[in-house]
């Protein structure tokens, strides 16, 4: 019997969907701290932008590496008993959820660019 689609797809999506409303309003609250700091849309565009992009980054690097060597670090904690409680499965919903604010980071830096150009 074939899983229920939507069952499966919408926790997921909820996941990265909050995080990327999350980072979409702190992507345009940079914007205009930085153009507020700066005077320059552009000077803010490229310093947010950059920073939305590098949390995306690290989050794709991250939730890839809980993939490959998530298991081997569960066998680890169990045989080396530390007692810690990371396990595969919350790496990567941390690291889906700090992909989704870095991705509407960077969406939040486009659309405030584009307003505060358009107001300017």
């Amino acid at each position: 019997m074939a899983p229920d689609l939507r069952s499966y797809l919408a926790p997921r999506a909820r996941l990265v969907g909050r995080g990327f409303l999350v980072g979409g309003a702190l992507g345009a609250l940079a914007v205009i701290g930085l153009f507020a700091y700066s005077g320059s849309v552009g000077f803010a565009n490229r310093k947010a932008f950059a920073v939305g992009a590098l949390f995306f980054g690290l989050a794709l690097l991250g939730w890839s590496g809980s993939i490959m060597a998530g298991r081997g670090l569960e066998n680890l904690q169990y045989y080396l008993d530390t007692n810690s409680s990371w396990t595969e499965e919350d790496s990567r919903r941390a690291m889906a959820r700090i992909g989704g604010a870095g991705f509407g980071w960077m969406v939040g830096v486009t659309v405030a660019t584009q307003v505060a150009l358009l107001l300017a």
